[in-house]
């Protein structure tokens, strides 16, 4: 007979589920806010890049380390300790007044959602010991992960049609809050006492490897693509990432057991969890500049019409782990990343103006695309590691996908910027002075601002050549996502198909309840 989680578990799971629906609202919430960002606070694309990737790269940067600290001094206190920082700074947020100060806060945004991610998994892995329990758990925890994808933008629409931006930053401050007190009351303490101890050099080139990476892409379209400063970039962050192999092999008690990776459940699985967060925060990053610059939508509008790709996210993440269970890991997947692509490549050969029901059609295939990559290959990294090393394994779930979001960000929003400003140096802005097609090239906010204070018949042309060089961006941009998921789909032909071998468990140790 199967077991059922007692009530205790399950208050507990429901607790770092809430904790990490606060963790994905942060991430839609603030998208659908940056055409606001753009306009009331002057930021250029690559500005709005940082605001968003300063937060993905801290915490693709920490999480590591923060899941090791988590194992070794305790899970729970960790994640109260994330949770009130994440109140903090999401207060912060809303009281900076230029957007330097707000990527600044950003950051440290993405550090207190470093330290509370982890510790949600590692949660889950030491509550739900059973293969068949947990898988269930995670796949819950993939669909809070979809849900708070789908709050966002409808919270964030509902806050700018009533409250200027700050109200973006400030919603997340009740979430975290409350999920705060639940983890206070209901989450078991557990740690690894064995767990490492910290590794400062691991650190520093991994956090310096990954820093360098996103700096040189978000800066290649100002610098150039080709010039010697951007090639520079790439081979010194090439460089720190084999650094960081050989630091790592060479100590007895490594932040990351590299040799995990010879195993395809662990390899693999983390493969596609990069590729699919690539594509989702590349997509969300462009789709609400989309909405709002090109088809003339407002805040709210734009979250409604979002859902579609968020709602699927969650149904893909609960179908996927029951279907893996069937058909194997690979098999779903692998037909997920397709999927995925599959929605890149129809985005990238639709028209500017075509109808929202494609458009709703395109994100239905997304969604689900990324729900049945992401849940299964997050439970096929957890089955690797016994549950007192959950911490570590589930920091590096979250490393790749926050690495692949601020990676998706990054590139997809560079490419798009270059190919943008180069388009609409061949239109009617180019017969603007030097200074103002600068400005147009680096902000569409900008430039749909110059078309809207010229006369009618020059601006209705200058609206136009905005509108066509945003869309060159887009779908190139939505072309490489194509070409990513492909390759990740290739790559997650490696995963443990339908009878995979069984993995060895240890068993987890007994937690200690929290007191009242």
């Amino acid at each position: 007979m199967p077991h059922r989680p007692a009530p205790r578990r399950s208050l507990a799971l429901a607790s770092v589920c809430l904790a990490a629906f606060a963790i994905n609202l942060d991430t839609t919430i603030v998208n659908v806010a940056l055409p606001d960002l753009g306009r009331q606070l002057h930021a250029t694309t690559r500005d709005l890049q940082w605001i968003v990737d300063g937060y993905n790269l801290a915490f693709a940067a920490l999480v590591l380390t923060a899941g090791s600290l988590g194992d070794r001094f305790g899970r729970r206190p960790a994640l109260l300790a994330g949770l009130g920082g994440f109140a903090l700074t999401g207060t912060l947020g809303a009281l900076t007044g230029s957007s330097g100060a707000l990527i600044a806060v950003r950051f440290a945004m993405g550090a207190c959602a470093a330290v509370i991610f982890p510790t949600t998994l590692s949660v889950i892995t030491n509550a739900f010991p059973e293969r068949r329990a947990r898988a269930k758990a995670v796949g819950l925890w993939g669909a809070v992960t979809g849900l708070g994808v789908a709050v966002g933008p409808v919270a964030g629409g509902l806050l700018l049609a009533h409250f200027a931006w700050p109200s973006v930053f400030l919603a997340l401050v009740p979430v975290a809050l409350v999920a705060l007190a639940a983890t206070w009351f209901w989450v078991p303490e557990s740690r690894d006492p064995s767990s490492a101890r910290l590794d400062p050099p691991g650190l520093l080139t991994a956090s310096a490897a990954v820093g360098l990476l996103v700096f040189t892409v978000i800066e290649a379209p100002t610098r150039g693509w080709d010039r010697p400063a951007t090639l520079a970039g790439f081979a010194a962050a090439t460089a720190l990432a084999a650094l960081f192999v050989v630091i790592e092999r060479g100590r007895s008690h490594p932040m990351v057991d590299i040799t995990l990776f010879r195993t395809p459940a662990f390899s693999a699985a983390s493969g596609a969890v990069t590729v699919a967060f690539f594509a989702l925060f590349g997509f969300i990053f462009l789709v609400t500049q989309y909405f709002q610059f090109i088809r003339g939508y407002g805040a709210l509008s734009t979250g409604v019409r979002i859902l579609p790709v968020a709602l699927t996210i969650a149904l893909g993440s609960l179908g996927g782990v029951a279907l893996a269970a069937r058909a194997g890991t690979r098999a779903v997947v692998t037909s997920g990343l397709l999927l995925l692509g599959a929605s890149f490549g129809w985005i990238a050969l639709s028209p500017a103006f075509q109808s929202y029901g494609l458009i709703v059609g395109q994100m239905i295939l997304m969604g689900l695309g990324l729900g049945l990559t992401t849940a299964p290959a997050t439970e096929s990294i957890l089955s690797v590691l016994p549950p007192a090393k959950a911490g570590v394994g589930s920091a590096v779930n979250d490393a790749t996908r926050e690495a692949g979001g601020t990676l998706g960000v990054a590139v997809v929003g560079s490419v798009f910027t270059s190919l943008y400003a180069s388009h609409l140096a061949t239109t009617a802005f180019s017969a603007l002075p030097a200074g103002t097609l600068s400005a147009a090239e680096g902000s569409v906010a900008e430039a749909l601002r110059t078309a809207a204070a010229t006369p009618p018949g020059s601006g209705a042309a200058l609206r136009a050549a905005v509108q066509s060089s945003f869309m060159h961006g887009f779908h190139v941009a939505c072309t490489v996502g194509l070409a990513v998921c492909l390759l990740g789909a290739a790559l997650a032909l490696a995963l443990p198909g339908a009878h995979p071998a069984p993995v060895p468990s240890t068993p987890a140790p007994t937690p200690v309840l929290p007191r009242r």
